[in-house]
Order: C-alpha cells, then structure tokens, then sequence
C-alpha cells in the first residue's frame, strides 16, 4: 500500500533574533527546537515565543525548510 501525506508533520523552529543580528559575540551557534504540527489545522508557518539560549531570553521562533 502506498502511504499518503501524514497529517502531523515534523518542523524545526528558529530563533529571529540570532539569524537577523548573527550571532551573539558570546556564544556560537543559533538556538533551534524540533516540534511537531498538524498540516490541516495550521496550514501557513508556525511562530512560538520559546527561550533561546544564545540570547538569554524569550523571542519569537519561526518554522524553517527542513
């Protein structure tokens, strides 16, 4: 049987704030979480406030390509 489309699909979120000003002079590196999401329901790119730990403090992570 040939498998479809899987509904809950995995995405990588990426903190705005190290990919625009680069990274801080501190620390390397650009903070990323692995989530999952559900296609029908939230069709269009996912931003989440989460906690980066380059920056000391919570931003707005937006869903990357993978």
């Amino acid at each position: 049987m040939a498998k479809g489309k899987e509904v809950r699909v995995r995405v990588i979120l990426e903190c705005t704030c190290c990919v625009r000003k680069g990274v801080n002079k501190k620390s390397t590196g650009i903070s990323r979480y692995i989530t999952q999401k559900n296609r029908h329901n939230t069709s269009n790119r996912l931003e989440l406030r989460k906690f980066c730990r380059h920056c000391y403090k919570h931003t707005i992570h937006r869903e990357i390509k993978e």
